[in-house]
């Protein structure tokens, strides 16, 4: 089962529509479901987890203080760094797993080491509002925060905003976009259907 963390102000529905057209599309061209997905909103709905993602939207401090308020944490920490359920964050979803974010002075998970920085709007319209090339595609961003990771092992993508900036992240079973996969036309989807098809069946 893959779960989407719904916690109100993270674009939940989104992804949900982005994974029901994959499965959709799956129908038609094998005959059969391949996914099942559904939202996740207290630790129970986590136990039959075999795939997690973090969508975000709006600030670093207020998705950690939802997750708090719905006591999810420990569930997910177990899932994901116990159990080694793969895990996707999307855009505020991808900054939180970081230690720290300079949005509201904000202590984050801290999974991967590192930092999370503003851009600087004297050189730079803020937030970064559209299509950016990453690897060979362009996908969708929005986003006035970025992740500068301590280990560059950890940067899976980048893109340039009058600087190179990291737009992807990934170690062993956790990954992050900085942009929106679900908004990302072709290639998100493609994307995010070569991520769900890498981990154990959902």
């Amino acid at each position: 089962m893959i779960r989407i963390i719904d916690y109100k102000a993270g674009n939940a529905p989104s992804v949900l529509n982005a994974i029901n057209h994959l499965i959709s599309r799956s129908n038609l061209v094998s005959g059969r479901r391949q996914y099942a997905v559904d939202f996740a909103r207290s630790p129970q709905d986590l136990e039959d987890a075999a795939f997690i993602i973090l969508p975000g939207v709006g600030s670093a401090k207020a998705t950690m203080d939802s997750l708090i308020e719905m006591e999810l944490i420990s569930a997910i920490e177990d899932k994901t760094l116990r159990k080694g359920i793969p895990f996707l964050g999307i855009c505020v979803g991808m900054q939180i797993l970081f230690e720290h974010s300079e949005e509201r002075n904000t202590k984050c998970l801290g999974w991967l080491k590192g930092r999370v920085v503003k851009f600087d709007s004297s050189k730079l319209k803020v937030p970064q509002m559209g299509w950016n090339k990453v690897w060979d595609d362009y996908y969708y961003f929005v986003n006035s925060y970025y992740a500068i990771p301590e280990k560059k092992d950890d940067v899976w993508g980048t893109a340039d905003y009058n600087g190179t900036f990291t737009a992807a992240v990934r170690r062993e079973n956790i990954y992050g976009t900085q942009f929106h996969i679900e908004k990302s036309g072709k290639a998100g989807l493609a994307l995010l259907d070569s991520l769900l098809r890498e981990s154990r069946s959902c």
